[in-house]
């Protein structure tokens, strides 16, 4: 897979061209009002992006994961809040619904997701909770007379509130259950409930004011007495963490290829910067500490690609991949932190401009050592699968 065969190099290609075209020219102004770019995001649905790794019967485009993470890394290239909007519609939407959906739900959702005529979100993280989903989970679900009865929040959610937002796939405490060695508090039942958007106490807040992804879409989500069918139930009762975790070992390789596409993204600007500026009487690319610093960045950016291409190679040959994906999703936001910090050197004063690319870049670097999962979570992740700090 580290050479893309020409089905892959077309898709790549033809998302190279739409971000250099058709998003570039007009991303900045959307960042600057905070805005999300819903023409962009219909052009993104018509080339059938959001469909990439559903299968044709639900209006997909038939194709794998691995070429949704393609196309990650070409949009992150110009922008990452157009590129986490389509991460998150997919990774974080759609396949939840059509890796554990019934018949029913895939029918109803799918072909509307795979279009990118709506969009779909999950709500997991909430005000209190952080990387503790378990223990700091305080939403609840209770079945009444055939209805979900939900009470709660979350937090940070993404693509909860656009116009075309569809529903919110809910995670909640619907029970508990006594733990094996019967000893200590009982262990919560985790379920996953679809909240279709506009359901009543289904309430959604005001966008936040954000340091990065400013056109991307972003909210509280609070939920009272909220009612929805039972049927509306997403996979089996008391799975839904389960489920969330394999999601998120997928969406972690998602992630680690549009933070790739970043730090790519903040070489390609350098490159064409250091042949243009001029100091001292000549461009500053012919300075060594410029040349240095360049060519670091694109060993970083290399380096993780490789990581994340390993990890979708064994994700696609169903073998395990948790190792791989947290070490792809660690290297690679560790290198678009310290890519988009380089460029803004290099840049000077301009980099501290939101006008110049690599001034969004830099905003949006952080929150990828911290969203799907923390740094330190992906270094606790791959020490477990070593086998450190495990009981024998």
């Amino acid at each position: 897979m580290h050479r893309l065969n020409d089905e892959y190099e077309a898709l790549r290609a033809s998302v190279e061209k739409f971000a250099r075209d058709v998003v570039a020219p007009v991303i900045g102004d959307y960042y600057e009002r905070c805005a999300f770019p819903y023409d962009i995001v219909s052009q993104m649905g018509k080339m059938g992006l959001f469909g990439l790794p559903i299968p044709e019967e639900y209006g997909g485009m038939g194709g794998d994961y691995f070429a949704l993470c393609l196309a990650l890394e070409e949009l992150a290239r110009v922008d990452s809040s157009v590129a986490i909007t389509l991460e998150a519609a997919v990774s974080l939407g759609a396949m939840p619904l059509y890796r554990f959906g019934t018949a029913e739900q895939k029918a109803d959702w799918l072909p509307r997701l795979s279009s990118g005529e709506m969009l779909g979100a999950f709500g997991l993280t909430e005000p209190g909770g952080g990387s503790d989903v378990p223990g700091g989970m305080r939403t609840t679900a209770a079945l009444d007379g055939g209805e979900w009865v939900i009470n709660g929040s979350k937090a940070f959610i993404t693509n909860s509130g656009t116009d075309i937002t569809g529903f919110v796939a809910v995670a909640a405490i619907t029970g508990r259950r006594e733990r094996a060695d019967g000893e200590g508090r009982a262990a919560p039942e985790i379920s996953t409930i679809i909240v279709p958007s506009g359901t009543p106490g289904f309430t959604v807040s005001k966008k936040y004011s954000k340091v990065g992804w400013s056109a991307s879409d972003t909210r509280e989500l609070s939920f009272t007495d909220c009612r929805v069918p039972a049927a509306n139930l997403l996979g089996e009762r008391g799975r839904g963490y389960a489920q969330f975790l394999q999601t998120l070992d997928e969406g972690r390789v998602a992630i680690a290829a549009l933070s790739v596409g970043l730090a790519q993204g903040c070489v390609d600007e350098c490159l064409r910067y250091v042949r243009e500026r001029h100091a001292f009487g000549g461009p500053i690319g012919r300075y060594q500490a410029i040349q240095f610093k360049v060519a670091d960045m694109e060993v970083r950016a290399h380096t993780a690609r490789l990581a994340y291409y390993h990890a979708a190679e064994k994700m696609l040959a169903g073998e395990p991949f948790k190792k791989e994906a947290a070490i792809a999703k660690l290297v690679s936001s560790n290198a678009a932190m310290d890519n988009a910090r380089d460029a803004t050197q290099i840049f000077g004063g301009y980099g501290f401009m939101n006008e110049y690319p690599v001034g969004r870049f830099y905003r949006d670097a952080k929150i990828l050592e911290i969203g799907e999962g923390t740094s330190e979570v992906q270094r606790m992740l791959i020490a477990r699968e070593l086998g450190v700090g495990t009981s024998s």
